[in-house]
């Protein structure tokens, strides 16, 4: 209890104190979203990315170093996610790995009941729900600030994923708080991961990435890129879908969508 209370009183001081003038600078150089907030919630962005940075470690992967403009820039995607919410900043995340592009890794994928493949593909981006930890290219993530209507954005799949561990799984469903949006949550997620993963296999073009129809996780990450990158969009072919992030984010991206 006294550590909760010492940790909100430190975020407090954080979010309270002037932001950085050469912070502010990247942000508005690179991250093409943060003009069309609202003066309140550019405020409220800054303070949670004055947290973030203060709490997250970042470290450079494959001879890349890690700079002030590589930190904002992921924060301020990253905490886009966390405006107008009670939240506790990704409490599982400890380390931000960022690589200067594409990395490879070495992966098992089961192709068949008793058969799997082993090999190497190449990755944008990964978290887990037990390793403290998020991978990110730094290309993708400039690529995503500059294009926030392309429907793509690894930092805002990536922490989705984050997002989703809060209830301590990895099930698409992050945390909720109550029963009742629980199970107004689940129906509607359900009928629209069936109807993504229908279309998939038919190969009837779709909005969301097909990406999402692997398992409901991947769902909710592939999700949250299109409501905040094509909300227009989503609110028009998947209303409820649209409906249920609006709740649970507490904020409707069409206010400053580019899209």
């Amino acid at each position: 209890m006294i550590f909760e209370l010492l940790k909100q009183r430190g975020r407090r001081r954080l979010r309270a104190r002037p932001f950085p003038k050469e912070w502010l600078t990247l942000i508005q150089r690179h991250v093409v979203f943060f003009h069309k907030l609202s003066a309140t919630d550019r405020a409220e962005l800054l303070g949670h990315i004055q947290v973030f940075l203060a709490e997250k470690r970042f470290e450079g992967c494959g001879g890349l170093t890690i700079t002030d403009e590589i930190r904002v820039t992921i924060a301020a995607q990253a905490c886009l996610l966390l405006l107008h919410r009670k939240t506790d900043y990704f409490p599982g995340l400890l380390t931000i790995l960022v690589y200067p592009l594409t990395y490879m890794v070495e992966e098992k994928r089961q192709v068949d009941e008793h058969v799997w493949e082993e090999g190497t593909v190449s990755r944008l981006g990964e978290t887990g729900r037990r390793m403290g930890s998020l991978v990110l290219a730094w290309g993708a993530v400039k690529h995503g600030a500059a294009d926030p209507s392309d429907g793509k954005n690894v930092v805002l799949h990536e922490f989705a994923h984050q997002l989703d561990y809060e209830n301590h799984a990895a099930d698409g469903v992050p945390g909720l708080a109550t029963h009742e949006q629980q199970l107004a949550w689940s129906e509607v997620m359900r009928n629209e991961f069936a109807s993504l993963r229908a279309a998939d296999e038919s190969g009837i073009p779709t909005l969301l990435d097909t990406y999402g129809a692997t398992n409901p996780a991947e769902f909710f990450a592939v999700s949250t890129e299109a409501f905040f990158e094509r909300p227009r969009a989503l609110r028009a072919r998947h209303p409820k879908l649209y409906a249920e992030f609006r709740t649970y984010f507490q904020q409707d991206p069409i206010e400053y969508s580019v899209e």
